[in-house]
């Protein structure tokens, strides 16, 4: 039985790590600035309130436990920050991070998973999905913090070489349960207006929050030595269409009116919304209709060895 600690592990992508780690027979210890009771009373399982920064509270969980395996969801923008990332949250995730990778690997950790965001790549204006190799380029606040952090992570690894290291970027997440990042690709920041462009044949990278649980158990379960050490895209296989996203909504949800816009002059307009708009590059959900055109996605060829990506928004529980 290994002994996982999963920072931020009552946020929403943590809560169900913790969940699905459970179930696999782990011994689970969360670590959080708030706590909820998605996980409480299950076996094996033990909560420890803590902010991002508190060292004392990190170095007593390793004093105190013998730690197999970390996994870091702290900072991911659900309960930790919000979603607005500005320049004091950048601050206390970077320290944070920094003292979680020293602390673990001096305290012989086997394995470590970083939570990082595709945000941190340059979203080619071509149809080639983006692979691990492809150029980085951070535009929002929050895709500066995860760059930042992978960063810190590979420095520390210097020193670690027998640590089994992992990095996932994933696309943004959705349940059916959590929609917010849906309903954005189908919202015009303007006026809350819900709206598809054309017949809303175009997609977006998204990523079923089960695919993301299942590839970390599989990765947990089955990299045996440091040869699987690396970065990983994870995601959905295929887009997530704008007219997907309405039906999905339609089915489970109240939509309302979905204003139908030429494509031409829908994306032009939204795009000039935001190079107006002040919180373009702090709020990690902002609806970027650069993308839009160029159906961008990432290959997830190199995960898809672990893990077969099996849930999709028509079959998200």
């Amino acid at each position: 039985m290994n002994t996982i600690l999963v920072t931020g592990g009552c946020g929403l992508i943590g809560q169900h790590i913790c969940s699905g780690l459970l179930k696999k027979g782990n011994k689970v210890i969360a670590v959080d600035e708030k706590e909820n009771n998605y996980n409480t009373g299950k076996f094996n399982y033990s909560f420890i309130q803590s902010a991002q920064d508190d060292r004392d509270s990190y170095t007593e969980i390793f004093t105190k436990n013998k730690i197999d395996i970390v996994i870091h969801a702290s900072c991911t923008v659900d309960n930790d920050f919000g979603p607005i990332i500005m320049e004091k949250q950048m601050t206390i995730s970077g320290e944070c991070d920094r003292f979680i990778y020293e602390t673990a690997m001096n305290n012989n950790v086997k394995m470590f998973i970083l939570l990082s965001t595709d945000q941190v790549y340059e979203f080619t204006k071509t149809r080639e999905p983006i692979r691990e190799v492809n150029k980085l380029k951070v535009i929002t606040n929050y895709a500066n913090m995860k760059f930042e952090a992978e960063k810190a992570f590979v420095r520390e690894l210097q020193n670690h070489k027998n640590v089994i290291a992992c990095i996932v970027r994933y696309s943004p997440v959705y349940s059916l349960k959590f929609i917010d990042n849906l309903t954005a690709k189908i919202t015009d920041p303007k006026d809350g207006m819900k709206f598809v462009s054309g017949t809303g044949q175009y997609g977006f990278q998204l990523c079923c929050i089960h695919n993301l649980v299942d590839f970390i158990l599989c990765f947990v379960r089955y990299a045996e030595d440091t040869s699987y050490s690396g970065t990983y895209n994870v995601c959905d296989k295929h887009l997530t269409t704008a007219s997907e996203i309405i039906a999905f909504m339609r089915e489970h949800y109240h939509l309302g009116t979905v204003i139908s816009r030429s494509a031409g002059g829908a994306l032009s307009k939204i795009k000039g919304i935001f190079s107006k708009n002040a919180d373009e590059k702090e709020n990690y959900r902002y609806l970027d209709m650069s993308k839009l055109e160029y159906n961008n996605m990432l290959d997830c060829t190199k995960a898809s060895k672990i893990v077969v990506f099996r849930w999709d928004i028509k079959n998200t529980k």
